[in-house]
């Protein structure tokens, strides 16, 4: 994903940069999580990625572009794939792709037991949270996951993790119109993390088909909502660019679609990472 900063305003002044490549990768094929208003969860759990898949996105995006940073938001539940995560990203860090920390976002449904000993295995990294309902009943509603973990016991793990790591975190909402995002389910959210140092990033919800139960809020419906986090909680909110839609490869869209016979003979294969001259 290609963004030029100088696009942007902070803090009421046009931004300072240029043109930047973020990479989003994934962790595994398929994800367990089975979120309703993300196509990925379509597709079941099929396998984990390997540290040298995961690293391999890379290399082959560098080709291509100069990777600025790094998030952790493709397919997958990056932490149900610890192991690899944590090799991937060390690499990442290393020789020769020397990424710092602070450029690369890993982003989690909230597996508590993870995120518990995510800092003490990659101190420095950007956490993202993918909350995307200020309380229990409407995260189990959208996420089945979240009956797995409470949404108190969630934020009391962050309020450790931003106590150790003295960073802030980012909070990932996704605007389901009707579903959680009116003006009280703003309130809802802006009481649960005043206390916290996060920047809330609002995401439009892109489709993923016709029988999805879900509609995008509309533009007015998103700004009042940051109106309310900004205005009243003082809370950083971002909105989400949206990106991909046009490849279905936007936000919730990824999905693995088997292709024909046909398609397969006519697509070349890519290069596999060792024939790769870096």
């Amino acid at each position: 994903m290609t963004y030029d900063t100088r696009l942007g305003k902070y803090g009421g002044k046009p931004r300072l940069g240029g043109p930047r490549s973020t990479l989003c990768i994934s962790s595994q094929v398929g994800c367990k999580m089975g979120c309703k208003f993300c196509a990925t969860g379509t597709m079941g759990f099929k396998n984990n990625l390997t540290s040298g898949e995961i690293v391999e996105q890379l290399v082959h995006a560098s080709l291509l572009t100069n990777i600025r940073n790094v998030v952790f938001m493709g397919m997958g539940e990056p932490l149900n794939n610890y192991t690899a995560l944590v090799e991937a990203i060390r690499v990442m860090t290393g020789s020769p792709f020397q990424l710092s920390p602070k450029r690369i976002t890993v982003s989690t449904v909230g597996i508590i037991h993870a995120i518990n000993k995510l800092h003490g295995d990659l101190p420095g990294l950007n956490l993202a949270v993918s909350l995307h309902a200020p309380v229990q009943e409407i995260r189990c509603q959208i996420m089945p996951s979240a009956r797995a973990f409470p949404l108190e016991k969630l934020m009391t793990a962050l309020q450790t993790y931003q106590k150790n790591s003295q960073q802030k975190i980012f909070i990932e909402y996704i605007m389901l119109d009707g579903m959680n995002d009116e003006e009280q389910h703003a309130h809802q959210l802006g009481k649960l993390l005043e206390t916290f140092q996060v920047v809330v990033n609002l995401i439009p919800f892109n489709p993923i088909g016709s029988s999805s139960q879900f509609r995008t809020s509309s533009d007015q419906k998103v700004s009042d909502f940051q109106k309310i986090l900004r205005g009243t909680y003082n809370i950083r909110t971002t909105v989400r660019k949206q990106m991909g839609q046009d490849i279905s490869g936007a936000c919730g869209q990824l999905v693995v679609n088997l292709p024909d016979k046909r398609t397969r003979e006519n697509t070349s294969l890519l290069t596999d990472i060792e024939d790769l001259r870096i």
